[in-house]
């Protein structure tokens, strides 16, 4: 089961700067446990796992509105995160792209950057 465990990266803010630190953060399925998860991700990305903490989020409220104003409430559905520990010095190769390309966006600014601040010296 481990190998075909969805393992869905979390792609945030908070997720991202937790990844520079070691943790990563996955949408897991609702009946995985924190070994399965380990497997599955030593599996998948062939990197050594220390911890994994699991996270369920509730759903929240949705209210629509009717024609007569009669309100109409669904929720969302549940989500299940694993934050998951690597061993030091070990990355997954989705999270280290996103970082390459942050990277070359940073750089093409200071760039921009220096060509402006030159164009109003002239």
């Amino acid at each position: 089961m481990s190998k075909f465990m969805p393992l869905k990266p979390r792609m945030s803010e908070k997720s991202f700067g937790m990844s520079k630190t070691g943790i990563y953060v996955f949408e897991v399925p609702k009946s995985a446990n924190k070994m399965t998860i380990a497997e599955a991700v030593t599996d998948q990305f062939g990197v050594t796992v220390e911890t994994v903490n699991i996270v369920v989020s509730k759903g929240k409220e949705k209210r629509t509105y009717k024609r007569g104003g009669r309100p109409i409430i669904g929720y969302d559905n549940d989500v299940k995160k694993a934050y998951v520990r690597l061993k030091e010095g070990a990355q997954i190769p989705v999270f280290a792209a996103i970082e390459e390309e942050e990277a070359q966006e940073q750089k093409a600014a200071e760039k921009a950057a220096k060509k402006a601040s030159k164009e109003e010296k002239k």
